[in-house]
C-alpha cells in the first residue's frame, strides 16, 4: 500500500473512532469541557490567588448575572488599575509581587523586587544565537522552546522547594519581555528582509518600558503606561482558564517548571484561548471595510445579524471579542483597559475608530441577545479592546498572543507554587469513560 494512501485510509478511519453519541454523555453525566449544566465549571481545587466572578448562586439554586469582578489575591483589580492611572506609574512588577508572596510591597519591597527582575533579564549569550537558528514564523513556539532550553542553564532545574521555585518564578517573568522582543525582530528580519536589532534590556525602565524599547526603540509614556495595563489585567484569570490549568495539572507530577510552563504556552497558543485577540483585530479591519456608516445602527445590526446566521465574515456564527465562559453582564478588564484605550486613541487620531468599536460593542450584545432568544447574558472581553490597543502602540499581529504569555506568565507561576505547595498535594487525574465494548483478538492471517 502507497503511503499517501495509508494516510488517506487512516485519517478516513477518524470519522468513525472519535464519533461518540450526544446522548451518552447526559446518561453518564459527563462535564464536557470541565462545565456543569448551567455553564459553570467543574470544581476541582481550591486557590487563594485569582477569583473571577461573573454570577451569584442563589440559595435554593440557580445562578443570577452580576457585574463582573476579578480579585488577586482578595484585592478588587478594579481598585488596583485605578490607583495605577491615577498615580500614573507602572504596576506589572507590583502585581508579580504580589501574586508570589500574597502580599501588596511596600516601597522598599517593590524596588528590591524590581532590581532583581532588572537583574534576571538579559538572555544567555546562547540562548540569543538559538533565537536566531530557530528563525520560526510563529512566536509562541519560539517562547516555548526557549523556555525548555532554560532547564539546560539552571544549575537546579528539577529542585521544587519553594525558594528555587520562587528563583525559576522571578526568572521567567524577568526573560519573557526579551524573549519575545528577540524573537520578533528575528522573525521580521528573516521574513521580511528588515534590519535586524537585537537591543540590551535597559536597567532604569520598568517591564512594559523595556519591551518596548527592546522592540521599537521609541515609544510614548502613553502606550508604555497602557501595555503596562494590559499586563496587569491579563496577569492572572483564576486556576479554571485552560492555560493556567494546564500548568497545574502537569505540575502536579512533579515535573520541572520548565516543562510545566511549556505546557501553559502551547495551551493559551490555541485560537479559543490566548489567539482570540487576533481572531478580533482580523474581524474589526473586516467591519471597517464592509461597513459603509460607522454610525448606522440598521447597518451595523443587519451586518451582525448576518454573521450569526453564518451568511458573513468567516461564517462561524460567531462575534469575537464577544461571551465569556464566566463574566456575563461586564467584563472588568474591558471596562478598565476602555479608561485608556480612548486616551490612546485621541494621541493616535484615531478616535473614529474607537468609537466604532464601541458601537460594535453595544450592537453586538443586542443583535446577540436578539438572535439567540436566550435569557442568558453576553457581554464584551478584553480580547474585544486588547488587539485594537496593540495596534495603537504600534505593536505588530505576530506576537499578540505572546504578550497575553508575558502576562500570564505571573499567574502561571504563582499558580504552580501553589500546586506544588498544597497540603493534600496530588496528582491530577479525572476520568474518562470507556463505551466501548470487549473486542474479541483476530489473529493477523484472518484479518
Amino acid at each position: 500500500m502507497k503511503k499517501e494512501h495509508l494516510i488517506s485510509k487512516l485519517s478516513e478511519s477518524v470519522k468513525t473512532t472519535c464519533k461518540i453519541d450526544g446522548h451518552l454523555f447526559s446518561q453518564y453525566n459527563v462535564k464536557r469541557g470541565l462545565r456543569n449544566e448551567d455553564g459553570t465549571g467543574v470544581l476541582v481545587g481550591l486557590t487563594q490567588i485569582g477569583n473571577v466572578v461573573g454570577y451569584e448562586r442563589l440559595p435554593e439554586g440557580g445562578l443570577v448575572p452580576i457585574p463582573g469582578k476579578l480579585y488577586y489575591r482578595g484585592y478588587d483589580v478594579e481598585d488596583i488599575a485605578h490607583a495605577l492611572m491615577s498615580e500614573k506609574r507602572f504596576g506589572f512588577e507590583e502585581i508579580a509581587y504580589l501574586m508570589l508572596s500574597g502580599d501588596l510591597p511596600t516601597t522598599e519591597e517593590l524596588k528590591a523586587f524590581k532590581e532583581l527582575i532588572v537583574k534576571h533579564t538579559p538572555l544567555k549569550q546562547k540562548t540569543k544565537m538559538n533565537i536566531i537558528d530557530l528563525e520560526g514564523k510563529n512566536i509562541m513556539n519560539i517562547l516555548s522552546r526557549c523556555v525548555l532550553e532554560m532547564y539546560n542553564f539552571d544549575p537546579k532545574p528539577d529542585d521544587t522547594s519553594p525558594e528555587n521555585l520562587m528563583r525559576q518564578s522571578i526568572d521567567l517573568i524577568s526573560k519573557f519581555p526579551t524573549i519575545i522582543a528577540y524573537a520578533y525582530n528575528i522573525y521580521r528580519h528573516s521574513t521580511h528582509g528588515l534590519t535586524l536589532n537585537i537591543r540590551h534590556p535597559n536597567e532604569s525602565l520598568s517591564i512594559a518600558e523595556n519591551f518596548l524599547f527592546m522592540l521599537k526603540r521609541r515609544f510614548t509614556m502613553l502606550e508604555a503606561r497602557t501595555l503596562d495595563l494590559l499586563l496587569v489585567l491579563q496577569a492572572e484569570h483564576g486556576g479554571g482558564n485552560n492555560s493556567t490549568f494546564s500548568v497545574r495539572v502537569t505540575s502536579s507530577t512533579g515535573t520541572d517548571t520548565y516543562s510545566a510552563i511549556a505546557a501553559g504556552i502551547g495551551s493559551l497558543k490555541g485560537p479559543l484561548h490566548g489567539g482570540a485577540n487576533v481572531q478580533v483585530v482580523d474581524m474589526f479591519e473586516h467591519l471597517k471595510e464592509n461597513i459603509k456608516n460607522w454610525t448606522d445602527v440598521a447597518e451595523i445590526d443587519a451586518y451582525f445579524l448576518r454573521m450569526l446566521s453564518r451568511e458573513a465574515y468567516d461564517k462561524s456564527g460567531l462575534i469575537y471579542g464577544i461571551g465569556h465562559a464566566v463574566y456575563t453582564i461586564s467584563d472588568p478588564r474591558a471596562i478598565l483597559i476602555k479608561e485608556l484605550a480612548r486616551d490612546l486613541a485621541e494621541e493616535k487620531k484615531r478616535i473614529q475608530e474607537f468609537c466604532f468599536l464601541e458601537l460594535l460593542e453595544e450592537r453586538a450584545i443586542e443583535c446577540f441577545a436578539n438572535f439567540k432568544g436566550t435569557k442568558k447574558r453576553v457581554s464584551s472581553n478584553i480580547d474585544l479592546y486588547s488587539g485594537f490597543v496593540y495596534d495603537m502602540i504600534g505593536l505588530p499581529k505576530e506576537i499578540y498572543t505572546s504578550l497575553f504569555a508575558m502576562a500570564r506568565i505571573v499567574g502561571w507561576t504563582a499558580h504552580r507554587i501553589e500546586e506544588l505547595n498544597y497540603n493534600s498535594k496530588r496528582i491530577i487525574r479525572p476520568a474518562y469513560r470507556n463505551i466501548l465494548d470487549a473486542q474479541p483478538y483476530i489473529s493477523i492471517d484472518e484479518r
